[in-house]
């Protein structure tokens, strides 16, 4: 069996006492491969530094929303250059965040822009934080899809099923986290079954959103492989399947064979 996790931040410091043995984990459970991604500058070069250290790792880089009024122009010019490593297969993590309301919208969306065009300049996929912020997303997206198809991924998607469907038809892929399982999301996993298979992805965001089996404690790549049984359960195929499935796409969407 193969799984990938799609998006993780595995520089976090909670993973600093057991990385290896963590990476060791995810071995042992199928992972063939994880997406590390950066949030800020800092975090953008741990994750590359870590993909440069791990076949089993891949790197993204970019500027969370949240954290873009610590970030400069110069912030922004030297992920640019770490977006050119080999082992940097996305952009990101960009988006909109209207849950904190700490930074301006005006400000997000000049930065998703910013991560669109570099996105583009390298052919490289971006990768969607959306927090209650699911019209100005769609409104980007719709603006970024009059300059040709996208490539990108709505992470940890937990939004609406109309918003999951423009999204395929603007050419976006869909990724599940462990909220997928949660008790409380059924409308996701009823989504589930009537999205394009080709267009599934699964994920931890880990350290953060723990699948409901360990809910409350750290999240790690490993376990991406709980979300990928609750999935495989509502689309009526076998574990090693929807394994192979949401594998490659993901291989299709990063170019990892490449990378």
């Amino acid at each position: 069996m193969r799984l990938i996790d799609t998006h993780a931040h595995i520089d976090e410091e909670s993973f600093d006492v057991d990385r290896r043995e963590m990476l060791d984990r995810a071995r042992d459970q199928g992972m063939v491969g994880i997406v590390t991604l950066g949030t800020t500058l800092d975090s953008s070069r741990r994750a590359v530094a870590l993909a440069n250290q791990s076949p089993l790792v891949y790197a993204a880089v970019g500027v969370h929303p949240n954290y873009i009024n610590s970030s400069t122009s110069q912030d922004w010019d030297q992920i640019v250059q770490l977006a050119n490593d080999p082992r940097v297969v996305a952009i990101g993590e960009t988006g909109l965040d209207l849950y904190w309301k700490t930074v301006p919208l005006d400000s997000q969306r000049e930065w998703f822009r910013k991560h669109f065009a570099l996105s583009r300049e390298l052919q490289k996929p971006f990768c969607v934080h959306c927090r209650e912020a699911e019209e100005p997303v769609l409104e980007e997206l719709r603006q970024e899809a009059e300059r040709g198809p996208l490539l990108g991924v709505m992470h940890s998607f937990a939004g609406s099923a109309e918003t999951a469907r423009e999204c395929v038809r603007l050419g976006m892929y869909i990724s599940f986290s462990g909220i997928f399982t949660y008790k409380k999301s059924q409308s996701l996993r009823d989504l589930a079954r009537e999205l394009p298979r080709d267009r599934l992805l699964v994920e931890t965001d880990s350290p953060y959103l723990s699948p409901q089996p360990v809910r409350g404690r750290r999240n790690e790549p490993a376990h991406v492989r709980m979300t990928a049984e609750i999935l495989a359960a509502e689309c009526g195929v076998s574990l090693e399947e929807i394994g192979e499935i949401t594998t490659q796409n993901a291989e299709r969407l990063f170019g990892l064979k490449q990378a």
